[in-house]
């Protein structure tokens, strides 16, 4: 265009040049007389045809070139493939492109994120709250981002937005939110790399490596009492009491035999003056020790937690005892319909009397009555066998009353909490030790669970930790490894190797994507 138009200026000044000279006495300036200007003489007399033709001719010429030069430049454009070109409408990726973009940034914001927390306990072992105060704040800001990106995607999985345009934001929001996570992290990790000050002075490892040894001595003999721990357990209670913690022991005796080999291999690299290498081994050995501790207290939390629950349970069937006798003292005669609002777990909608949609069948009342005095007779059975599950016995009784009653309180308020708290605490540890394998999914089921938890929704969040835990060990299950890999392959399962390279690759360290593998031996 800017060709056209400085052609069409061109143009017409060759026409107007002419013509405004035309009625000039002197057009030019004149020169001597002599031969040259009586052989001029003719020609000041008038304008001749070519003074008007020729610039004629220029202009449409001009005008042509320029035109074909933007028709050939307006065609190129549009089919044009090669990077870099510029278009008034991006295409806009397929949902299904997004949504695995989505799923990467979140997997990985929560591997960061893992990983800041498991080193930055050894840093604050050494240094106190104050010094780390920085990198725990940060941990807390890329946590809190995780956890709306999180809320975010599992709308999405829902459903909500259903209009094309918002769910593509939604996806936007969810790798935004990830990405000001990593953030985060990234923007502290040279500081927390100078305050361990690792590499540059043999004092700094020195220091760092007697709190991970130390730590790790202590997790050895609480190691051998939790293999004491489990089989108590088993011998005592029903064996789907342990289940949530199989081969938890084992996992961490390889944790630590990992661990240990790297450990002293760091002591060898600092005596000799590697530093670089020194570090490598530390962070390898510093994570396999932090896993081998949730794997530990792992089976300790499991048992504390079920002596708990063995403790509760009688006054657990007391309680639901008494909320089955009152819910029978209001419950209509025979033939006449309920009314009372819907239980929690029915949805929102309130039951009227009548047999309009919503409302139970007549028979139903009577029929959750059984059920919960079923649930009760299984559970005295148990107890008087010896042989039974008190958390699963827990966990029976509180939803049998809660669909009878709609509400828990008092101990059964208690009971279900104390469920719930297990059912998390599980799901958080197994993702915790084999994210290496666990996907999207299972995460995004886990922070939904702690979210119903930290709100109060106990049956909501035993149920969907529940979820999170079936779906964590999918996972596992498909990456071929069932929990019992061993060695570096365990520490890849883990998140204690990236799996960068055949050997297992560099341990992660605290900070985001940016930042997070900038330990190389």
């Amino acid at each position: 265009m800017a060709h056209a138009v400085l052609g069409a200026l061109v143009g017409a000044g060759w026409l107007v040049l002419p013509v405004m000279t035309v009625d000039t006495r002197d057009p030019v300036p004149v020169g001597p007389a002599g031969a040259v200007a009586s052989a001029a003489a003719p020609q000041q007399g008038g304008t001749s045809a070519a003074d008007l033709v020729l610039p004629l001719i220029a202009g449409v010429a001009a005008v042509a070139l320029a035109g074909y030069g933007w028709l050939r430049r307006t065609r190129r454009a549009r089919t044009r493939t090669t990077p870099g070109t510029v278009s008034a409408h991006p295409p806009v990726p397929a949902p299904a492109d997004s949504e695995r973009q989505a799923r990467a940034a979140l997997r990985l914001a929560d591997d960061c994120v893992r990983t800041s927390r498991e080193e930055l306990s050894f840093v604050r072992e050494r240094f106190g709250e104050q010094r780390t105060e920085p990198f725990t704040h940060a941990l807390r800001a890329a946590g809190t981002e995780l956890s709306a990106a999180f809320a975010i995607w599992r709308r999405y999985e829902e459903g909500v937005p259903k209009e094309a345009g918002a769910r593509r934001q939604a996806l936007v929001g969810v790798i935004g939110r990830c990405a000001e996570a990593g953030r985060r992290l990234d923007a502290q990790a040279e500081s927390l790399d100078r305050l361990r000050d690792l590499t540059a002075d043999e004092e700094g490892m020195r220091a760092a490596l007697e709190v991970a040894e130390e730590r790790f001595r202590e997790l050895a003999a609480r190691t051998m009492a939790a293999q004491r721990t489990l089989a108590a357990l088993r011998e005592r209670y029903a064996r789907s009491v342990a289940g949530s913690v199989t081969g938890y022991v084992e996992q961490a005796k390889d944790r630590l035999v990992f661990a240990g080999a790297r450990l002293n291999e760091a002591r060898q690299s600092a005596d000799v003056g590697e530093t670089r290498r020194a570090a490598w081994q530390l962070r390898a050995g510093e994570g396999a020790v932090a896993q081998a501790g949730v794997l530990v207290g792992g089976v300790e939390r499991l048992a504390a937690q079920v002596r708990e629950a063995a403790g509760l349970v009688p006054a657990t069937l007391t309680g639901a005892e008494a909320e089955l006798a009152a819910a029978r003292r209001t419950s209509p005669a025979p033939g006449e319909p309920e009314a009372r609002p819907a239980p929690a777990d029915e949805g929102p909608a309130v039951v009227r009397r009548g047999t309009g949609r919503g409302s139970p069948a007549s028979g139903e009342p009577a029929a959750r009555s059984a059920h919960v005095d079923g649930v009760l007779a299984v559970v005295r059975e148990e107890l008087t066998g010896g042989s039974y599950d008190p958390l699963d016995a827990l966990r029976r009784i509180t939803r049998a009353v809660e669909r009878l009653t709609g509400a828990r309180s008092g101990v059964l308020g208690a009971a279900a909490l104390l469920v719930a708290r297990s059912a998390v605490a599980g799901a958080e540890e197994f993702v915790g030790v084999h994210r290496g394998a666990v996907g999207a999914e299972a995460r995004a089921r886990l922070a939904e669970a702690v979210r119903e938890l930290g709100a109060g929704n106990t049956g909501c969040a035993d149920v969907v930790a529940g979820e999170a835990r079936r779906l964590a060990d999918r996972d596992v299950r498909a990456h071929g490894t069932e929990g019992d890999a061993t060695g570096p392959a365990g520490a890849v399962l883990g998140g204690v190797l990236l799996g960068e390279d055949p050997d297992g690759g560099p341990p992660p360290a605290f900070g985001g994507p940016r930042t997070r593998s900038r330990l190389h031996r």
